[in-house]
């Protein structure tokens, strides 16, 4: 239920403050949001287990024009100590809010793995980032807003050497596109937990010819917050992920 003390407003405002990925929310998405008059939030699911605690939100907003916009909101932390900050997602599919819990899942799975194993656990995990992919699969590309699908990609990234404006105009003509999760893995990074996790994100471009942008999101980071890091070609992703371990 909806704190009663609380305006849409106000709850709206804390919701897109507090989650890690909503720059990644589409602006169509941000700007109905603006005309929302009323909202109820629910819980939708939750799992808990020694190595994951997650719940799914589900926030329902009544807009001016009469209909309703909905929000999937992802709640997680990897243990039971009210200490450790508990990290929020937005999603505006549920579809993508459910593979971002199936993500979740096999990454703490992937944990136990390196949980006691120290610097040979470590060394483990460098080996697998460096390791060639496997065989591609067919690409099925999907028309759906791609040049902005790839705007939002390029804005979130942080690296300082993340691709420049020649590779956004190009972009500008893309008109499909397909992800693919390439690599996702925990490993412990300065004796504390963290995830890796790189797509491929290509594009179909108007001309026929493909691009493609890869992106590594990950929490190698000095206060565990989430990154994005986004790079022109895959040997440059995976370098930047065996850097971000600082395994010497």
């Amino acid at each position: 239920m909806s704190d009663p003390y609380e305006t849409t407003e106000q709850h709206l405002d804390r919701l897109l403050r507090r989650a890690l990925n909503s720059f990644d929310l589409p602006d169509r998405t941000v700007d109905r949001l603006g005309s929302a008059l009323a909202h109820s939030s629910s819980l939708h699911s939750s799992h808990h287990s020694s190595v994951l605690h997650r719940e799914t939100y589900r926030h329902t907003y009544l807009l001016t024009d009469g209909s309703a916009l909905t929000l999937w909101e992802l709640v997680h932390s990897g243990d039971r100590d009210a200490r450790t900050p508990r990290r929020h997602e937005l999603y505006d599919d549920e579809g993508d809010a459910h593979i971002a819990a199936a993500r979740l899942a096999g990454s703490f799975a992937d944990a136990s793995a390196f949980a006691d194993e120290g610097t040979q656990g470590d060394l483990e995990a460098l080996t697998v980032l460096m390791s060639a992919p496997p065989a591609p699969t067919p690409r099925t590309y999907a028309p759906d807003n791609s040049a902005d699908h790839a705007r939002r990609v390029l804005r979130r990234a942080e690296n300082g050497d993340r691709p420049g404006p020649e590779k956004a105009l190009l972009l500008r003509s893309a008109f499909a596109h397909h992800i693919t999760q390439v690599f996702g893995r925990q490993c412990r990074v300065d004796g504390q937990e963290a995830g890796f996790t790189l797509y491929e994100h290509a594009f179909l471009l108007l001309d026929g010819s493909e691009t493609s942008l890869w992106e590594v999101e990950h929490t190698a980071t000095p206060d565990g917050r989430h990154m994005c890091e986004v790079y022109e070609d895959e040997n440059a992703a995976r370098t930047a992920m065996e850097s971000r371990t600082r395994i010497c």
